[in-house]
């Protein structure tokens, strides 16, 4: 089942008023001198920037020492932000404790799984389940919460930062008791949790509640139920402290809206963010390119990710990079109309606010070398250059705001609890990655033309005529059910190898895999065949697996053989199959084919799945088509892949070219029948030189 949503609120209006692009960064002026202050100002306004995060790890100046707190400075910085036409969304401030704080009470600290303390120095430094922590946290948060909340500047609260970025796996003490209150609501009694982690294996039984700890450092391979739980607490509490500063919040200033800045992004596994969706009045997120020629589509995938989390409704980008990051072993810097591109691809996917980290590159502190809005070359700079023509450009799209994104007819299905299981240790291979699995069919996709939604698993999949589940490898029955369902009312199932193989406690489904999948699919499997780094295998197709491959031992009198092994132990048996039920089908890739194999089997599909023909507007795949609507227009962003021009000539679109790394974005009357361009706003997106 979905996650029950609060009731929406965007941000307040504030000194820009309704129906405008929201724009801005990470503001941290604490960083700097107060003349330096003055010339933000005037560059903020030079950008079209009229938001700002403020705050975000500023405990230790807010809070200098226990109980004594010192808003001068910030008092000063927001209503000078306020006499600029310049919106605050207000951080907690509790993302990063002070020092007083650790030094009098070190068992806030977290601890890794080797009992490692993690210091201070760095930030995040704090258990989420420590009392201690939690008490002097909510503390800030009810002086700010009780200070600003009259404050017209403040449009919206920004809870801590990135939660359980650093800290999201602590095994000390106080996450242990935490972990067995969990594990008691969830199981409640022994017997049941037992049965649910298969305990009888290696002499694991439970006798006493007290005798579970976290799956801390062990001899060797350590309980897969266990771990499982453990995620899944871990994530839940993080939420729970989110919830906790929440709290405070609605009690103080009911009438001004919060979030959280999620991080749903290729980087970042560890926290189950559909789960958290009902927990703030809008979703954000912080989104970093990931480098290299599959950065693009990756961005578009988690960007259409974090939208469907939103359900559709507009989100907020909180943090993405104006050119380079500095985490990664190589960071470079983002090539020319990069910047626009990324941006309007978010707000394509429904952001309807573009923030950076952050406003001024750092002068000192570990991300001095990140870049930000007024780089270290300062505003005559490419990067500044880019970032005036970006707000230009988002001020234009203001028609886009408020509108939703439009759903397409295809789902990609993506799970938390998959990706965590399915890169365990002890399994088959440790060579496939499930989120790179899950992004092959997405680009794939893209490549054909096809408009794809990429889902939470806790969706609903009744709108969609295809669903795309890739190695969908935790299965409860509910999710089988579900899946089963798609096929019995005529629409059609794609999944892939590992798929079906565990049910929520991470224990097989026996008879043969895919396990609960065997039966809608029409297959069985009797053993996996992972591949070792110097062997493939290749499919008649002219396909080939690089990872992965499996003996179908079993193919059942409903089901077409697509196509089949060719090479080694697995020479003629089946690889890709095809279940038909009435009017809907289920196939099967038994192997990891990449991105340009699952395109052959979607080709193969869209003979007789209208809904996987291209969209003429993607030129072939050369673009990304997204369409966000409202009741009375329909606004098309066509974003170039590619380092080539793509020219069009479309009824609806009209002749148009769009430029290497561009982006044109035009306006259809939701009306007009015809397709017939209306009012139309366009831009190629050509940022700097």
């Amino acid at each position: 089942m979905a996650t029950q949503m609060r009731d929406y609120r965007w941000v307040r209006d504030g000194a820009l008023g309704a129906g405008r692009m929201r724009y801005g960064a990470d503001y941290n002026p604490e960083q700097w001198s107060r003349d330096v202050w003055a010339e933000d100002m005037r560059l903020m306004r030079e950008a079209g920037v009229n938001v700002v995060s403020l705050a975000i790890f500023s405990w230790a100046l807010l809070e200098p020492r226990p109980g004594e707190f010192d808003f001068t400075w910030l008092d000063d910085v927001i209503d000078l932000l306020h006499e600029n036409g310049i919106d605050v969304d207000l951080a907690t401030a509790t993302a990063s404790p002070p020092a007083w704080l650790s030094q009098r009470h070190p068992e806030i600290l977290p601890q890794t799984e080797d009992g490692t303390v993690l210091w201070p120095g760095a930030r995040q430094h704090w258990r989420p389940t420590s009392p201690i922590f939690r008490e002097h946290a909510l503390r800030l948060v009810r002086a700010l919460a009780e200070r600003y909340g009259d404050h017209p500047a403040v449009i919206a609260w920004h809870i801590s930062n990135e939660l359980g970025c650093h800290n999201i796996y602590d095994y000390s003490d106080d996450a242990a008791r935490a972990f067995r209150g969990w594990l008691r609501e969830r199981y409640g009694t022994l017997d049941t949790l037992n049965d649910a982690w298969g305990t009888a294996f290696w002499s694991q039984h439970y006798t006493e509640w007290d005798q579970i700890l976290p799956p801390r450092t062990a001899p060797t391979h350590r309980n897969p139920g266990q771990r499982l739980d453990f995620e899944r607490f871990s994530s839940d509490a993080v939420r729970d402290h989110l919830r906790a500063e929440a709290a405070v919040l609605t009690e103080i200033t009911p009438d001004i809206p919060f979030t959280t800045n999620f991080m749903v992004a290729q980087n970042v596994r560890d926290i189950d963010y559909p789960s958290w969706a009902g927990d703030v009045d809008f979703v954000s997120n912080d989104h970093y390119l990931r480098p290299g020629e599959v950065g693009r589509d990756d961005l578009s995938f988690w960007a259409n990710l974090t939208g469907n989390i939103a359900e559709g409704r507009p989100w907020f980008l909180m943090e993405h990079a104006p050119s380079a990051i500095n985490w990664r072993e190589v960071n470079p810097p983002k090539r020319p109309g990069v910047l626009l591109r990324d941006a309007l691809t978010h707000v394509g996917h429904g952001a309807d606010a573009v923030c950076f980290f952050q406003w001024r590159q750092s002068r000192a502190g570990g991300e001095r070398y990140h870049s930000g809005m007024v780089p270290h070359a300062g505003e005559h700079s490419r990067v500044f250059r880019d970032v005036v023509a970006l707000g230009a450009r988002l001020q234009e799209l203001s028609p886009v705001v408020g509108s939703h994104r439009e759903r397409a007819r295809v789902a990609v299905v993506f799970d938390y609890e998959s990706w965590w299981v399915s890169g365990r240790d002890s399994h088959p291979t440790d060579a496939i990655r499930y989120d790179d699995e899950a992004l092959a069919w997405y680009r794939a996709l893209l490549d054909l033309g096809v408009r794809a939604d990429v889902v939470p698993v806790s969706a609903s999949f009744d709108d969609y005529d295809v669903v795309v589940a890739p190695m969908l490898h935790v299965m409860p029955d509910a999710l089988r059910t579900r899946l089963e369902n798609v096929v019995r009312t005529g629409r059609h199932l794609v999944t892939t190898y590992f798929s079906g193989v565990v049910d929520e406690h991470d224990r097989v489904w026996l008879g043969g895999y895919p396990g609960a999948l065997r039966d809608v699919l029409g297959v069985t499997v009797e053993e996996f065949v992972p591949l070792l780094p110097d062997e493939t295998a290749r499919l008649a197709s002219g396909a080939v697996a690089t990872a992965w491959s499996e003996r179908i031992s079993r193919v059942g009198d409903d089901v077409e053989v697509l196509d089949t092994y060719t090479t080694g132990d697995l020479a003629g048996m089946p690889a890709v199959t095809r279940r038909r039920a009435g009017a809907g089908s289920a196939t099967y890739v038994s192997g990891d084919l990449g991105r340009e194999g699952a395109r052959g089997v979607l080709e193969r599909l869209s003979g007789d799945v209208d809904a996987l023909a291209g969209d003429v507007l993607a030129a072939d795949g050369r673009l990304e088509v997204i369409v966000r609507a409202d009741g009375e227009s329909r606004h098309v962003f066509l974003i170039n892949r590619t380092d080539d021009e793509v020219a069009l000539d479309d009824a609806a679109a009209g002749a148009r070219r769009v430029a290497p790394r561009g982006v044109e974005v035009f306006t259809l009357a939701a009306s007009d029948a015809a397709g017939a361009p209306v009012a139309v706003r366009s831009g190629q997106g050509r940022l700097g030189a």
